[in-house]
């Protein structure tokens, strides 16, 4: 630990997000740290039903509070006074009103759809308004300037020659398809986020504040910390141990990377190759079961499958991108004779799970429920509601007379467990009322309370850009249900993937990389599979195998330059240039380019039905030969990058092992065979040169 505080911090500069302060002081920030509580309370008590509404109203009070919370709390922290200050407060009120008038006029809303009044037509406006300001002023440009041109296209389409040309529509009707109803800003996109991923953040954060990231930290330098360098293996681990209850890959950079950057740096590892090593473990957070960065969530809904059946998928994936980075980590510190850490200055992994064991269960309960068909709004609020219980009756301990604990702990568990079959969530908030009772008698239970209470204001802080970019994709989605736009693109990839579906991939690959540089993954992620997912399905490509296609490179998309947004929350901390750490990335970042290819020509990678290798010698034997042929590929590849296998290598044998990948991941005839001839090739070119320097 006394290596990572021996390296200067960068300063705050660089990629700046200011959402990941902390909330001003002051009577205007107080304020707002109400709202984020009682938006909070709003989005449990509808997760638990203990408030009832209509699912639409949910949807629009859920990006009222995002407008209301979101506008004045930027233009604070910015330090924006003035009439920039003033038009935030405007948009926020105006946020609240749609709201209001989105739950008030409810039922005339549905008596009169397809047929709005003008004053409909007013509000609907102003809602979208308020939607774009807020992403404009959340997360730049890129997204709102997308939306706006498909937003154009259903105005102006008509007058496009064929094929993009549409019969026109009118602008009423257009305002309605967009602001009204499930086919616009309030779709199935902003449903998901006004209830699994709010929930889902709202228990991470909960986590994080009771001690998780120091939990994963210790455990990870326990277990990795004295090994060849080990200063970037504990990165990778803690980085995926993140990555399970954090969706965010550049909320992993600038948290994880605050201790691992710096740590990487004090024993060897160029700067580049630290912050690259971080942002590419951080983003494979998004794909590590069971959170994955909330798109889980939607492609359950998207796809009309259980949640387990796209963690399913993603398990083997998420397991080979991080054994790829885990892999090109041990090369690098091979190459340059890059030590681990002295075991006796390193925590003890059994000691850090001794005191921080509770903390797991949460994580493991929502797991269970997760995978036993539990729907996610019921696992995420039982997971919240038992972290937040073993938080309460830790700090009741010291009240308590020796081992009563134990009873306490056992006695909410059990409540717990029969509210999952019995009892309902109501008995969990009788067990937590009782715990907030006993904490506000005692100063240390006191604190606990504020430690909660911010953990509320936190997490709905960390919702706003995920509310705001899923309620401003549904512009797209509503458009393309309007005009029909999808199909059009569609028909492009399926007219070139009938003479090669290669060029196919190659061309969704390019959209998804494209599309990232600008949009964060769910919104990016929701455009590119409304697009090119059906279209892949077309070609054969088995449709959660096309979906996790092209959410695995819309990933990618921030470690790719030139914008690779996680390479530049990296290079502050990492002192380099992000465009360099881009770079490094890209090749520690190997298997998530690989991986997806092999599971479109071999579904079983993803434990999917489908493709001939299944056929021929059956689903499980496919499984088992993906997978090997996966990690020797992986393998090659890591090792033509770094030119290291126990020494130093020449470019004869970067060649042969980077043609011996590529072989491996080519599905075209005999290419396997030849993949695995010019490994064993380059296995006994490396054999024959250690004889050589040994004698």
């Amino acid at each position: 630990m006394q290596h990572a505080t021996s390296v200067d911090q960068a300063p705050a500069s660089g990629l700046h997000d200011p959402l990941a302060e902390s909330f001003p002081s002051g009577r205007e920030g107080l304020l707002l740290y109400g709202v984020a509580i009682v938006f909070s309370l709003f989005q449990i008590g509808t997760a638990a039903h203990l408030i009832d509404l209509p699912s639409v109203v949910v949807r629009a009070v859920h990006v009222g509070f995002l407008g209301l919370l979101g506008f004045p709390l930027l233009a604070l922290v910015r330090g924006q006074t003035g009439w920039q200050k003033a038009l935030g407060w405007g948009l926020a009120i105006l946020g609240v009103i749609v709201a209001g008038y989105q739950w008030l006029e409810y039922t005339p809303l549905i008596l009169r759809a397809g047929d709005p009044l003008p004053q409909d037509t007013a509000i609907g406006i102003l809602a979208l308004i308020v939607v774009f300001a807020a992403a404009w002023w959340m997360m730049g440009p890129a997204l709102p300037i997308i939306s706006a041109v498909f937003l154009a296209y259903d105005f102006f389409g008509q007058y496009l020659p064929a094929p993009l040309g549409t019969r026109g529509y009118d602008f009423a009707q257009v305002i309605d398809q967009m602001s009204f109803g499930t086919e616009g800003i309030y779709g199935i996109p902003a449903y998901v986020s006004s209830s699994y991923i709010f929930l889902f953040i709202l228990f991470g954060s909960f986590l994080e504040k009771a001690g998780m990231i120091r939990l994963f930290t210790d455990v990870s330098l326990g277990l990795v910390g004295h090994r060849q360098g080990g200063a970037a293996k504990v990165a990778v681990v803690s980085s995926g141990l993140m990555g399970t209850i954090s969706g965010s890959g550049v909320a992993n950079v600038v948290t994880t990377g605050q201790f691992t950057i710096p740590l990487m740096k004090s024993f060897g590892y160029r700067p580049a190759f630290a912050g690259g090593v971080e942002a590419t473990a951080s983003m494979g957070g998004q794909i590590m079961p069971p959170v994955m960065g909330a798109v889980a969530f939607i492609m359950a809904e998207t796809l009309g499958v259980q949640y387990h059946e796209v963690v399913k998928a993603a398990l083997i994936p998420a397991i080979l991108y991080f054994a790829s980075a885990f892999w090109m980590v041990h090369l690098e510190a091979g190459k340059w004779g890059l030590r681990g850490m002295a075991k006796a200055d390193l925590p003890s992994p059994r000691a850090a799970l001794k005191a921080g064991w509770h903390l797991l269960l949460p994580l493991m309960v929502l797991v269970y429920l997760l995978f036993t068909g539990y729907t996610p709004l019921y696992a995420g609020t039982i997971g919240l509601a038992l972290t937040v219980l073993l938080i309460l009756g830790e700090a009741a301990a010291p009240s308590l007379p020796a081992g009563a604990l134990r009873v306490v702990f056992w006695i909410a568990l059990g409540l717990i467990a029969a509210s999952f079959f019995r009892l309902g969530i109501r008995v969990v908030l009788v067990a937590l009322a009782a715990l907030i009772l006993w904490n506000l008698a005692t100063k240390g239970g006191r604190a606990t309370l504020a430690l909660c209470r911010d953990s509320l204001a936190e997490g709905a802080k960390t919702a706003l850009p995920v509310g705001v970019a899923c309620a401003l994709v549904g512009v797209i989605i509503g458009t393309m249900t309007l005009t029909g736009a999808a199909t059009t693109f569609g028909q492009f990839i399926v007219s070139v993937g009938q003479h090669s579906l290669f060029l196919s991939l190659i061309l969704t690959m390019i959209t998804c990389i494209v599309l990232g540089m600008g949009i964060p993954t769910i919104p990016n992620y929701i455009i590119t599979a409304s697009i090119a997912a059906p279209a892949l399905l077309k070609l054969g490509v088995p449709l959660m195998v096309g979906h996790m296609f092209v959410f695995y490179f819309g990933i990618l998309a921030d470690l790719t330059p030139p914008v690779a947004l996680a390479c530049f929350a990296a290079a502050p901390i990492a002192r380099e240039s992000g465009l360099k750490i881009s770079i490094e990335a890209i090749k520690v970042a190997a298997a998530g380019f690989v991986i997806p290819f092999l599971a479109v020509y071999t579904p079983a990678l993803m434990l999917q039905d489908g493709g001939p290798l299944a056929s021929e010698i059956g689903y499980w034997p496919a499984v088992a030969y993906i997978c090997v042929k996966a990690v020797l590929a992986i393998g090659l590849w890591g090792v033509a990058v770094i030119g290291w296998m126990g020494q130093r290598l020449g470019w004869p044998e970067r060649l042969l092992a980077m043609a011996a990948a590529f072989t491996l991941v080519a599905a075209l005839p005999l290419t396997d065979e030849a993949g695995f001839a010019l490994a064993l090739g380059f296995a006994l070119m490396i054999w024959r040169r250690s004889r050589a320097a040994t004698a």
